[in-house]
Order: C-alpha cells, then sequence, then structure tokens
C-alpha cells in the first residue's frame, strides 16, 4: 500500500489474557473499534505495544494478525526497536514479508549511542529495506536525540520519508521543518502537544490515548487541521488530563487502565511493567472516570 502520511495512526497497545500470553484476537477486535471511528494508519509493536517486553516470534505473530485484520484498509506500520542495528536490519525484513506498509525505526535499545552511531543505524535499516521508513525520535524515553542537524545529514536516504517528534519540544517541528524544509513529513508523537504541533505544521498523530477514546481522538484531530481552533479548544481542554497520561514512564498502564474503563480492553500488561496499584492506581482512576462523565457530545 502506498502511505497517505497523514492522520491519527494509533500506537497500539498489544493485548495479553491473565497469564500475560498473548491475546491476539482481543487485539484485532480493538483494532477493528478503531478503524470504525475513523483512524487513518496503524502502528504496532510501539513502545504502547510493549514491543520489548515481547519474543521475536511474538512480534511477528502480532503483525501477522494485524495485516490479516486490516485486510489493506488503512497503511500498518510496525515498531522497530531492537538492541543491535542487524537484528533490526532482520525484524524490517521479516516484517516487510508478512504484509506491513512502513515501518517505525528506534534508536538501538539498550546502548546509548551518540550521533555518528545514531545515524550509521538509521542509514543501515533504511538500507536494508525498501519500505518507507518513520523515524522515531523519543530522546526523553530512550536518551538518544535525533537533532534536526542530524535529518538534514540523513537526507539523502529515500526511505525515510517521516518524523515522529517526541522530543517534548514543539519548537523542534519548525527546526526540522528550517533545516530540512518539506523533505519529511513530521508526526507529533506527543499527546499532551497534539494541537500545537499541528499550528507549526505537523502533518499526522502517532496518538496514545486513541486506544481508549478513538472518536474523541479523531475529532479533535479533525478540528486542528481544518483550523477550527476555538471547537478544538474545548475539545483539547476536556481531553488534557487524559493526554497527559502519554507522557509518564507508566504510559502503557495508563493508557490499558483507561482502554479497561472504556470497555476495549483490559489493564494486563507484561512483566517487568505490572498493573497498577494501590494510591497511582485511585489517582489515574479519578483522571478517567472524570473524563468519562464529562465526555462531550460529538454530534456534529
Amino acid at each position: 500500500m502506498q502511505i497517505n502520511w497523514q492522520g491519527v495512526f494509533p500506537a497500539a497497545t498489544t493485548h495479553f489474557y491473565a497469564d500475560q500470553s498473548l491475546d491476539l484476537a482481543s487485539t484485532q477486535q480493538h483494532i477493528e473499534v478503531m478503524i470504525g471511528a475513523g483512524i487513518h494508519g496503524l502502528v504496532m509493536l510501539g513502545t504502547v505495544g510493549e514491543n520489548c517486553s515481547l519474543t521475536y516470534d511474538e512480534k511477528l505473530a502480532v503483525l501477522r494478525a494485524t495485516v490479516e485484520q486490516v485486510n489493506g484498509r488503512i497503511p500498518v506500520l510496525t515498531g522497530v526497536a531492537e538492541c543491535s542495528t542487524a537484528l533490526a536490519c532482520r525484524f524490517a525484513e521479516d516484517a516487510g514479508k508478512l504484509g506491513v506498509d512502513g515501518l517505525m525505526l528506534l534508536p538501538a535499545m539498550v546502548y546509548k549511542a551518540d550521533a555518528r552511531e545514531t545515524m550509521a543505524h538509521f542509514r543501515t535499516v533504511a538500507q536494508a529495506t525498501a519500505l518507507p521508513i518513520l523515524c522515531y525520535n523519543n530522546p526523553v524515553a530512550y536518551g538518544v536525540d535525533i537533532t534536526p542537524a542530524m535529518f538534514a545529514e540523513l537526507a539523502d536516504e529515500p526511505t525515510l520519508v517521516a518524523i515522529k517528534e517526541s522530543s517534548e519540544n514543539v519548537r523542534r517541528i519548525t527546526d526540522i521543518k528550517n533545516a530540512c524544509g518539506d523533505r519529511y513529513i513530521i508526526f507529533c508523537g506527543v499527546d499532551d502537544l497534539i494541537l500545537e504541533s499541528v499550528v507549526v505544521g505537523a502533518e499526522g498523530w502517532v496518538a496514545g490515548l486513541v486506544n481508549a477514546f478513538p472518536h474523541e481522538n479523531r475529532r479533535l484531530w479533525e478540528l486542528a487541521k481544518r483550523g477550527d481552533y476555538a471547537e478544538a479548544l474545548k475539545l483539547y481542554r476536556w481531553y488534557m488530563p487524559l493526554l497527559h497520561l502519554d507522557t509518564h514512564t507508566k504510559l502503557v498502564q495508563y493508557i490499558k487502565l483507561a482502554e479497561a474503563e472504556c470497555g476495549l480492553g483490559s489493564e494486563m500488561v507484561r512483566a517487568p511493567r505490572l498493573p497498577l496499584a494501590g494510591e497511582e492506581r485511585d489517582r489515574v482512576l479519578r483522571i478517567i472516570r472524570q473524563a468519562i462523565a464529562t465526555r462531550p457530545s460529538l454530534v456534529a
């Protein structure tokens, strides 16, 4: 599929049974709900998808089930988050054989590479696949920053086509545009900066809370993109306490708890993550339940 790099691309959760084994049927059902809400693409096996907690074969099983469920209706991307460049290249190749449409490439895991090493990793994977790549920059979570100058240097790699900008510094989008022009398509990767990111040029949104609130998420995107900022602000302000849940170390647990409260999944995660407990769970539940109780009408 030729990817239209526009719109809401959920960073989808991976569902598990109570024993932490893969629940592919529930994962597929959840994907179908989000497609029904009008999402534009799908990112499997990102941070929210617990990529690094799955075995290699489990990752392929998730992608196989996803491609089967989506059946060409929207583009399917997979996260590529491996500890070595060679393994990232192998996974990119195997994912392509399963029919995914593109990749979301992360720096190599565990080792905190410097700029030269990071660019070598991205170049090597880019040259190992014909699939288009969304470059994931998240120095907050992964300790490696791909700067605008680095993206300018990487601009000669044709398979690197888009950037998921998650530095939590919305000024980066303008800096990338100034350094690279329109060479890359920019996606916002931080839920609670989406409106600001659209204003300065983001064309897509890799979203987290969309897993629990797909209709509200889609509406906010539509309002922002057509420049209806007065209506967008109303929805954004309601949504913001939820969107803040996307910027915490336990974002996976928070998003899955919201999914569970909305009847779209369970809060089961895979160790070393554990479901929330005690005061923290109560605090997050209050945020979620308050949002549900004050959910806005989306009648056009």
